[in-house]
This record gives C-alpha cells, structure tokens and sequence, in this order.
C-alpha cells in the first residue's frame, strides 16, 4: 500500500471517528501531521469515489457520504488503485522481453484480487471500533 492510499484511510478513519461530526482538511492534516495540500487531493479522489462528501471554500469541510458501516475498506482502495497497474505488463504501455512467455500476470492478478477481496470483509466501523480511543489519539 503506498502513501496515497494510507492518508486516504487516515482520512476516513478519522471522519469515522468523528461521526456525525464535519472534520476540515486542515485539521486532519494536524492531526497526522501530514501537508494539507496532499490530503487535499486525496479528498477531492475520496468524494469523486462517492465516500465523502466535499465542502469546498472558506471553512469547507469533510463528512462520510454514507454510514461508515457500508464503506468497506476493499471498495476504497479498488476505487484509488483501479488506475494503477500492479506490474508493468498490466500497463498499456509495455517493454518487458518476455511478456509472451511470461507466467506472472495470473499469479500477480490473483494475488491483488485476494488482497482486496480480504479487504472487502472489513468497513470504516470495524477498523475505527475504538472510537474513543481514535478522538483522543487524534485530538489536536
């Protein structure tokens, strides 16, 4: 998982946490201590995946744009990642020599798919279950 994704469930975590509550950009970035201009974009991929919902402008803010129990954490990182080929090969615009005799593809394709697929058991409630815990930890 790479950075981008890792802020994004930072993001929702927090709004979690936070529900029913509106949570700034600005303020989760002092939360984790993160550039407010990065979680700005991530945001703005959050909402346009259907997960938050945006206020935009002076004092916009955050909010989870359905109950937290119905986004699952599988769902969110397929949404980021759909884009992102695992490999090379799974590219439009590949080099690699051995792409017709190579064997990778399937083993690498199966291996996302299990990846996300275990992901999917789990929502925004299981992973912020310490809610408590989680406003206090990130109070700022």
């Amino acid at each position: 998982m790479d950075k981008f994704s890792d802020y994004a469930l930072r993001i929702l975590i927090s709004l979690t946490a936070h529900a029913p509550g509106k949570l700034s950009v600005s303020h989760i970035a002092r939360m984790y201590g993160i550039s407010e201009n990065h979680l700005a974009k991530i945001a703005t991929q959050l909402s346009k995946g259907g997960f938050v919902v945006l206020e935009r402008g002076r004092g916009g803010s955050l909010t989870l744009a359905v109950p937290a129990v119905n986004i699952s954490i599988g769902t969110v990182l397929r949404s980021l990642k759909k884009d992102e080929p695992v490999a090379e090969c799974f590219g439009a615009n590949t080099s690699c020599a051995i792409l017709p005799a190579c064997g990778l593809r399937g083993p690498l394709l199966e291996a996302q798919e299990a990846f996300f697929a275990a992901l999917d058991g789990y929502s925004l409630t299981d992973v912020a279950k310490a809610k408590g815990c989680l406003k206090d930890l990130l109070a700022v």
